[in-house]
């Protein structure tokens, strides 16, 4: 089994990712934590616990690890600080971390719109950080899937969507849940290898629509 970090776990996305995770038979989760008292929701699900904060050093959260997925991130909704020391900052450090360990993959959770955040003046300090954490993963050297969904919901999903490799040119929602899901398909080679994409809620199983845009290349 490949071990996978997830930064962001104790967020709504992050946890359905290591609730999938945890029930597969390839890939084994482990929960990137900056407080201690994180740990025990982790244990009760028996998946191991890393502690580490992207505000400060994560250099040695790597041990280890195949592969990672970046779930965290402040949405958008934090001060201008917070949001360039995670969405950006820690990123950027968790990227160097992987890039050092020689992870395999690294999967990033973006945002639509983070190709042109000019577009979106409300959002667009977080948009301008998402934009440049994903360039910066890009230029890294790892092996990259960059993954921009619509306005997330708590609705159940669907596990169908509607793709574009780069962007879609509309706006539309997508389920936490099937949010979940792409990243974890994402870890899969060589599936949207070097890929960067957005999607919404559509009409096309997100099994189908993945291997499309790897064969788009």
């Amino acid at each position: 089994m490949e071990n996978i970090l997830i930064a962001g776990a104790t967020g709504h996305t992050g946890k359905r990712v290591i609730e999938i995770l945890n029930n597969s038979e390839s890939f084994n989760p482990l929960a990137l934590i900056r407080k201690e008292e994180q740990r025990q929701q982790f244990e009760d699900m028996e998946v191991e616990a890393v502690m580490g904060d992207l505000e400060g050093d994560v250099s040695h959260t790597m041990k280890g690890i195949d592969k990672v997925i970046f779930a965290a991130g402040s949405g958008g909704s934090t001060g201008k600080e917070k949001t360039t020391a995670v969405d950006l900052e820690g990123a950027k450090k968790l990227i160097d971390a992987a890039k050092n360990a020689n992870v395999k993959k690294f999967v990033m959770l973006s945002s639509m719109g983070a190709d042109d955040p000019s577009k979106n003046e409300d959002l667009r300090h977080y948009l301008e950080a998402k934009k440049e954490a994903d360039e910066y993963l890009k230029e890294s050297g790892l092996s990259y899937t960059i993954f921009r969904p619509g306005a997330l919901t708590d609705d159940l999903g669907l596990a169908k969507v509607k793709v574009a490799k780069g962007s879609l040119n509309e706006r539309g929602e997508i389920s936490r849940d099937d949010v979940a899901f792409i990243l974890v398909m994402s870890l899969a080679d060589p599936l949207v290898k070097n890929v960067t994409f957005e999607a919404i809620e559509g009409e096309e199983s997100i099994k189908s629509a993945l291997i499309e845009l790897s064969q788009l290349g």
